[in-house]
Formats: structure tokens, C-alpha cells, sequence
């Protein structure tokens, strides 16, 4: 990613010198600084709401709730990590943070998930097909109430910034059922190689 923003950057500078317009690569500089900003305050209350709802649902034991009801599916999606083992209630905790929208309440548990899945890694240097399936999960993510999204349109000035939760609910649906069909059939692939040694 370094490289491709550093390529921009650079092939933005070369085209407004050749076009003498030098001049615009500052302005739009100070016009973007300015902007982010004035979209940072603008998304500081919103943010401090919303983590403040994960801190009283974690405590309320909403998050865990969920947990409880996500079990069934995500024991099956993960039949390589035995019955009570941590790293089971640490994803738990990620898809329920997720599904809520509460990605900076996600992050510690899902962070905490991989460290228990590599205790059960027999190859520490290669991801396990559970740590796969749980970061294609976990990156596509399930969500039902978006807030750092509404966050940037209430500060954007939208008149209802919470309208685009229906669409994001359908994509964000549609991306998890296209990353758990795609792990399954690179999974599927794996071990057909790795049996016939190829």
C-alpha cells in the first residue's frame, strides 16, 4: 500500500509540473488537511458515543449474548478448535463487536483469537485453515448497525445519516457469504493437493 500511495503521489506531482499547474498540488494539499480535519471533530462525538454503547454492552453482556446465539454456526465453521477452547469465545467476542459495528471493540478480540488459534497451530510459520476462515469472516464482517459510517455522514451534513443501514446489512451479508464460500473452496482445494501431493 506504501508503495501504491507513494506512486500517486509521485505521478500527481509529474503531471500537474508537465501541465504547469505546480501550483494545485499545494492547494489541494492544504484544502484536504483542512478537510480531514474538520471531518476528525466532526466524527469525534459520534465515535465517543459509540464506543461508549460497546463499553456498556460488553459490560451488560449484550456482546456476550450474541455470542451465545452465533455459537452454533461458528462451531461448525470452526471444527478444527475443540469445545471450551479460548480461542472459540475470543471470535465469538469479534463477530458479535462486528455485527454491532463496534470495530475498535473487535479488534483486542480478534487480536487475542489469532493468539489462541497459534497455540493450536502445529506449523507456527503457516496460518490454519481456522485462522484463514476467521480473518475472511472477520474482514468481510456481518454488520448491522454501521457507526463509524454514520459517523462521516452526519459530519457530511446528511439529513438522515443512519438511511444506508438496509443497503450495508445486504453488502455486508452478500461479502460474508462470498468470503466463507470462497475459504471453503480454497480449503477444499488444499487438502485435495495436499492428498494427492501435488
Amino acid at each position: 500500500m506504501n508503495i501504491i500511495f507513494t506512486s500517486l503521489i509521485v505521478i500527481g506531482i509529474i503531471v500537474a509540473a508537465i501541465n504547469g499547474n505546480i501550483e494545485v498540488i499545494t492547494q489541494a494539499a492544504v484544502n484536504s488537511a483542512a478537510s480531514a480535519v474538520e471531518k476528525i471533530f466532526g466524527l469525534v462525538g459520534i465515535i465517543s458515543l459509540w464506543l461508549g454503547i460497546a463499553k456498556i454492552a460488553e459490560k451488560s453482556g449484550l456482546i456476550e449474548a450474541l455470542s451465545r446465539m452465533l455459537y452454533p454456526l461458528v462451531k461448525y465453521l470452526f471444527p478444527s478448535i475443540p469445545e471450551g477452547h479460548p480461542a472459540m469465545g475470543s471470535m465469538l467476542m469479534n463477530m458479535s463487536a462486528n455485527l454491532l459495528g463496534f470495530g475498535s471493540a473487535a479488534t483486542p478480540f480478534g487480536l487475542k483469537a489469532i493468539a489462541e488459534m497459534q497455540q493450536l497451530n502445529d506449523e507456527p510459520d503457516t496460518a490454519t485453515e481456522a485462522m484463514c476462515t476467521f480473518l475472511a469472516i472477520n474482514t468481510s464482517s456481518v454488520t448491522l448497525v454501521p457507526a463509524t459510517i454514520i459517523g462521516l455522514r452526519a459530519s457530511a451534513g446528511a439529513k438522515n445519516p443512519t438511511d444506508i443501514i438496509s443497503c450495508i446489512l445486504f453488502a455486508t451479508t452478500c461479502s460474508t457469504a462470498t468470503a466463507i464460500t470462497a475459504d471453503y473452496i480454497f480449503r477444499t482445494y488444499y487438502r485435495i493437493k495436499k492428498r494427492w501431493g501435488r
